[in-house]
């Protein structure tokens, strides 16, 4: 079965990245937003299995790779 929460943690990183990254012209993603995908990454840290926790810490330098660049 798969992680329903790894797959929502990686799907809200991925569409705040596509919102900052110029998608239809859009503004940056909002803070609330960025704290969504931070909240659902720690979410899914619970039924993770190694590799998508090992995802997980790369989701997460991804955030923290962008907040520093806005």
């Amino acid at each position: 079965m798969e992680n329903n929460l790894f797959q929502r943690a990686r799907n809200a990183v991925t569409n705040m990245m596509n919102t900052q990254n110029g998608g239809q012209g859009q503004a940056q993603a909002s803070p609330q937003d960025q704290q969504a995908a931070q909240n659902a990454i720690q979410a899914a840290y619970q039924d993770a299995s190694p590799e998508e926790r090992q995802e997980l810490q790369q989701l997460e330098q991804q955030l923290k790779q962008h907040n520093q660049l806005k």
